[in-house]
């Protein structure tokens, strides 16, 4: 693509980067067949192709437009446009810095700014999460009435808030070292700020896995939010300390001992953790550690496969629908190794139709654009839905979010089958099934008494 910076603009570091990222793209339009805003619109400018033509004019004319936030706001940073682009557009980074610079320069109304501030305080901080989940709660039978009186993110955040709010427990977590092991792997285990309070049995399940695998696991109490959704929002500075604070936080943790792996169990927070390096590149107190932590993340299924998976203890059969998440498929490229460990382990895997298309969740997009995600979740659904599975599982806490809701087959994390498997506990949401006429329940029951005797104590 042919770009007209002058040399002054050049001289900007951002414009700089911008302008090298834009010249690899040769407009082939091969991203638009896997974009999933453009195959539900049908609009050239909800494509990567097109959101790059916005993002060239605005760099340029240093111009931002209203039709340019709209159609860049709709964007998922799915990055499946990455996947199938043959140039090596590095869109990912392109989107973020037009991000930031719609955030520093773009006319937001006053609503769209309220609803992003809350969002990014919000959402990253456990304890604030946890409190407005149980308002949520509440103000649940009201989401048709504020959808109806035009408070569509509201209704959109009320929908998504899990009916059994109320009953969830948050257990901590703690670390699980054997200091008379002969110097065992040891990682860091990431909580990550939502799963700790909508799913925390996924971080437990991980702990009993990597024990069992022989591993010493750290949790590092002053980590916190890894910087993902204050990324997406275009608040740059805000993911920048996130970032910092973590960093400082693991370096602390390995003036005692270095650790072989930082272990993420959501897509999302390792998609950012990798990406540290970049974007601390520039920071000189932080740039040579951020590379470093970067180099040290691991999706969990990643590290596993490193150390070798240990062989299943029961053979349950069941018929799994595995939904490759973008920030493993097309973000860390992960989609084809936890299918791999999942077969491993004794599940029979089904392909879901269209599956690498977005399910719609992206951080906050399923409260920022409502009707879009709607749309993408509900097709989601309906492919799932084609195949009848026994279980769905996927390996990122906003997959299961957004879609867990919509389906009556329970709907599990990556990390918790292989748990299972190789002799933990029956996940949660299978235990629910006890009382019901699904068939797998012979299933569960046979499992959970197989798996009681090898229960590891959190």
């Amino acid at each position: 693509m042919q770009t007209n910076f002058n040399a002054l603009q050049l001289g900007d570091p951002t414009i700089a980067r911008a302008d090298e990222i834009l010249r690899r793209c040769v407009h082939c339009g091969l991203c638009t067949g896997t974009c999933p805003t453009y195959v539900l619109t049908g609009d050239e400018r909800d494509s990567p192709r097109g959101r790059i033509y916005l993002m060239k004019q605005m760099f340029e004319n240093r111009d931002v437009t209203s039709s340019t936030v709209q159609h860049i706001d709709s964007c998922l940073s799915c990055l499946g446009c990455m996947t199938s682009c043959p140039s090596g557009v590095d869109y990912m980074h392109l989107v973020d810095l037009a991000r930031v610079r719609i955030e520093q320069r773009g006319h937001r109304s006053i609503t769209q700014r309220m609803s992003r501030w809350f969002l990014s305080r919000v959402l990253p901080n456990p304890n604030r999460f946890r409190l407005m989940i149980g308002i949520g709660w509440f103000a649940r039978p009201f989401r048709n009435i504020f959808a109806k009186l035009g408070f569509r993110r509201t209704a959109a955040a009320l929908q998504l808030v899990p009916p059994n709010a109320l009953k969830l427990k948050v257990l901590k977590p703690r670390s699980t070292l054997n200091p008379k092991a002969p110097k065992p792997k040891r990682v860091a285990l990431m909580l990550g700020c939502v799963q700790e309070v909508l799913a925390p049995s996924i971080n437990h399940a991980a702990i009993r896995l990597l024990k069992r695998h022989g591993i010493d696991v750290m949790v590092v109490k002053d980590e916190a939010c890894c910087g993902a959704l204050s990324h997406s929002l275009g608040r740059e500075e805000e993911a920048r300390a996130a970032a910092r604070h973590n960093i400082d936080a693991w370096t602390a943790a390995m003036r005692e001992r270095l650790l072989d792996a930082i272990v993420v169990t959501a897509g999302g927070c390792g998609t950012m953790v990798k990406d540290y390096g970049d974007l601390l590149a520039r920071d000189h107190g932080y740039a040579e550690r951020a590379e470093y932590v970067s180099g040290l993340a691991r999706d969990i299924t990643e590290f596993l496969d490193e150390v070798g998976l240990n062989p299943p203890v029961m053979w349950t059969g069941l018929k799994i629908a595995y939904h490759s998440a973008c920030s493993l498929q097309h973000g860390q490229r992960l989609d084809e190794l936890p299918r791999k460990l999942l077969e491993q382990a004794g599940y029979t895997l089904t392909d879901i139709p269209e599956g690498h298309l977005c399910c719609g969740s992206a951080g906050t997009y399923n409260i920022l654009e409502p009707e879009l995600s709607g749309q993408l979740r509900d097709r989601k659904l309906e492919n799932i839905e084609s195949i009848e599975p026994d279980v769905i599982v996927t390996g990122n806490i906003g997959c299961m979010t957004q879609l867990k809701g919509g389906t009556t087959a329970p709907f599990v994390h990556t990390v918790e089958l292989l748990d299972w498997a190789t002799g933990g506990p029956c996940p949660p949401a299978l235990i629910k099934m006890k009382d019901s006429a699904h068939p797998i329940e012979a299933l569960v029951e046979m499992a959970r008494a197989t798996a009681r005797d090898r229960e590891l104590v959190d």
